[in-house]
């Protein structure tokens, strides 16, 4: 599946994509996997994290859906999680405040007690040709966003988690095979493989794991709305299958790190890149 040349105002909304992303509405089966666990998902009402929100409520987990200001979108996940028959829990605020990231995992421990599972995914990026056209403000929201609020979430959740508790970050294949028009972002996602991988070791004594996932090109919101239209278009054709992934085809390596399945998975990195191999 292809997409015409759009465009958006950050940080875009899914219902003016064309195609729609598809988040595993119609497909993602659960079976347990998660169940009676409490995750926190940032960036959930869209995107990737949309998909882990519905797969991980599908498996059985009851989600905090932090978000930015999309309420809309974030609506409509919360109420696909309602519909597997989990609780749901919206929590908006920009991450770039530490009050805000304090506050998403304190309303997690008051309405579960605890936290089983943390996705730090909220991210921001945008595309430049040139360095001089990164103002200051951008990059450090950037890092900001993509960083040092994965790094707060982390430290205010870690006190709540029991053993066998998960951590997972997303990264991209960026870290690895980095944009020269996204500085900013390549250097974040980089951040996240390396934080997470020294992570896994701090908390081993703890049993909570911590792992992160590195996808691709995936369809979500973020890319009409820091992407030139003609960039686009082409989105995804790079890779050796040759187009975009969707959001519902990353969910299921985020399901697996949160799993006990993965109980012995710690200081991990997968890939869900199209073809494309990372380190």
């Amino acid at each position: 599946m292809s997409q015409p040349a759009q465009q958006q105002d950050p940080p875009g909304t899914e219902r003016q994509m064309r195609p729609a992303p598809d988040h595993g509405e119609a497909s993602y089966r659960g079976s347990g996997r998660l169940a009676g666990k409490a995750a926190v998902v940032t960036g959930a009402d869209s995107g990737i994290g949309k998909a882990v929100a519905i797969a991980f409520a599908r498996e059985g987990a009851d989600v905090v859906i932090s978000y930015l200001d999309e309420h809309e979108d974030a609506e409509d996940t919360r109420k696909w999680v309602q519909d597997a028959g989990r609780a749901a829990v919206l929590v908006a605020g920009d991450l770039t405040g530490a009050a805000n990231c304090r506050a998403v995992i304190d309303r997690a421990v008051q309405e579960f007690g605890r936290v089983d599972i943390l996705v730090s995914n909220a991210a921001f990026q945008a595309t430049h040709q040139d360095l001089t056209e990164i103002s200051d403000e951008e990059w450090d929201y950037t890092l900001a966003t993509n960083l040092t609020a994965m790094f707060r979430l982390c430290k205010a959740a870690v006190p709540h988690m029991p053993a066998g508790g998960s951590i997972i970050g997303t990264t991209s294949v960026n870290s690895d095979m980095p944009s020269p028009q996204l500085l900013a972002y390549d250097v974040t996602k980089a951040g996240v493989a390396n934080f997470m991988a020294g992570l896994a070791q701090m908390l081993a004594e703890k049993g909570i794991r911590a792992n992160s996932v590195a996808p691709g090109p995936i369809w979500t919101p973020l890319i009409p709305a820091t992407m030139p239209a003609e960039q686009v278009e082409s989105f995804g054709q790079q890779v050796p299958l040759s187009r975009a992934g969707q959001p519902a085809e990353v969910a299921p390596a985020y399901v697996f790190l949160a799993s006990d399945e993965a109980s012995y998975v710690s200081g991990a990195r997968i890939a869900v890149t199209g073809g494309n191999p990372i380190l």
